[in-house]
């Protein structure tokens, strides 16, 4: 568990912890944390005739779905992997928006993110 720093502002006492710990604080006590958008992947920008990249554009899309429902859910990239039989380094390249997941993987992810949605009353 990482260490908090403590400081005091105006005669009142706050903890500074890393974000990430905050986000699974708020996750384990079935608070919904709002995901600055600057931790998500870009969606790709659309051509010169609007229309966007199609497979590019699924694979940011089901990467910002999935940085979202995991830190829904309180979980770390290494917690979700556990939970749906992958490796963190999977977790970690399908929420980077560059890595075309198989139906197989999107099937475990979504099966243990349910799972500790449910757990969590979501």
């Amino acid at each position: 568990m990482p260490t908090a720093q403590h400081l005091e502002i105006d005669g009142k006492r706050y903890v500074l912890l890393p974000a990430t710990e905050y986000e699974r604080l708020c996750g384990s006590a079935g608070e919904a944390v709002k995901t600055d958008e600057s931790d998500l992947p870009p969606l790709p920008k659309p051509d010169k005739h609007g229309r966007f990249p199609a497979l590019e554009y699924t694979r940011v899309a089901l990467a910002r779905d999935l940085i979202r429902d995991r830190k829904a859910a309180g979980l770390t990239q290494r917690q979700l992997a556990d939970l749906a039989g992958v490796r963190q380094e999977t977790i970690s390249r399908v929420e980077s928006g560059r890595y075309k997941a198989n139906i197989k993987t999107v099937n475990k992810l979504e099966k243990a993110l349910t799972k500790a949605l449910r757990r969590k009353g979501k």
